[in-house]
């Protein structure tokens, strides 16, 4: 057992992440039943549909698991009562000042976690009095920091910087990326990649198909000057390169990237006009697994790859 086993009441320091479209309460449910901690993704998610997710989720687990809120949402207000109402045991926040619920979560006898890309909101976390931290480096897919700060140099600055549990992301999909996280000073790690590629993932099977032949250097973080995102290349990643490298406005990337184009790639399976966000270890994902395999299997290369550290340093 280690601080993030016991403070969330898990078996394995594993979180799956909130990803948009692709975790609902089938992927959620999966791996809590497997020991990790589940999260459904409430950023894809009309209020009345996530109740629903909440409420099945509740019906397919007796273990813990939680709900990923991006803070920037139109409808936060209506999510975060939902949440309340449902009880819901454990939230991660994202994409803005974890001041803003914190407090009410954590009365509410909520467990809460937010998502950062760099020590100072690292230190803003601390000050708000989350119970857990995870910090993302610039390998994650999905909406990431401008910085550019790599995993591997983010973990031991904010380990430096913030005495809370600390959970890592970003780049991690296998046992040896756990192990890795955690001698960088990591308490447990969030994987989010890697559970794209589940059989109970409600991504489009077109799209984890594209994951699982990705290669090295397929993705790349663009749309820079709005939300930093990090997509595999296809026709509109080309399309918004272009715009890029011609110097095109916010306001023309927005109108380009339009109001549907992250659930036309990863939901409904375009995989040329749709946005797919993934990150840079899909190289390293060869199959679509269930999702308690992929728990148990990450859980066993780790302790192999502990077991290998002791015998050359000792």
């Amino acid at each position: 057992m280690n601080r993030i086993t016991e403070l969330f009441k898990i078996e394995f320091p594993i979180i799956q992440a909130g990803m948009i479209w692709c975790s609902g309460w089938e992927l959620a449910s999966a791996v809590s039943n497997a020991g990790g901690l589940g999260l459904i993704g409430a950023g894809s998610m009309y209020p009345d549909i996530l109740r629903t997710h909440i409420q099945k989720c509740k019906a397919a687990t007796s273990k813990p698991f939680g709900v990923n809120v991006p803070l920037l949402y139109p409808d936060i207000d209506q999510l975060m009562q939902i949440i309340l109402e449902e009880k819901v045991p454990v939230v991660f926040t994202s994409a803005g000042n974890p001041k803003t619920w914190t407090k009410t979560l954590k009365d509410a006898g909520i467990t809460v976690g937010h998502v950062v890309s760099n020590v100072k909101f690292a230190l803003k976390c601390e000050e708000a009095g989350v119970d857990a931290i995870v910090a993302e480096g610039f390998e994650a897919g999905g909406h990431n920091g401008r910085e550019e700060t790599t995993t591997f140099t983010l973990i031991p600055l904010v380990r430096e910087a913030v005495k809370l549990p600390l959970i890592a992301a970003g780049g991690i999909g296998t046992g040896r990326g756990i192990f890795g996280a955690m001698a960088l000073g990591a308490d447990g790690v969030q994987v989010g990649s890697r559970f794209v590629a589940s059989e109970e993932s409600s991504a489009h099977p077109n799209f984890k198909a594209k994951v699982v032949e990705a290669k090295e250097g397929d993705t790349e973080l663009s749309l820079k000057q709005l939300t930093p995102v990090r997509l595999l290349k296809n026709k509109f990643y080309h399309e918004v390169k272009a715009a890029e490298m011609r110097g095109a406005s916010s306001e023309e990337l927005a109108q380009l990237l339009g109001s549907r184009r992250s659930k036309k790639g990863m939901f409904e399976g375009d995989l040329e006009e749709g946005e797919l966000e993934i990150g840079q270890v899909a190289a390293a994902v060869k199959k679509i697994q269930p999702a308690g395999e992929i728990v148990r299997e990450m859980w066993q290369e780790f302790l192999a790859a502990r077991e290998d550290f002791c015998k050359v340093m000792f």
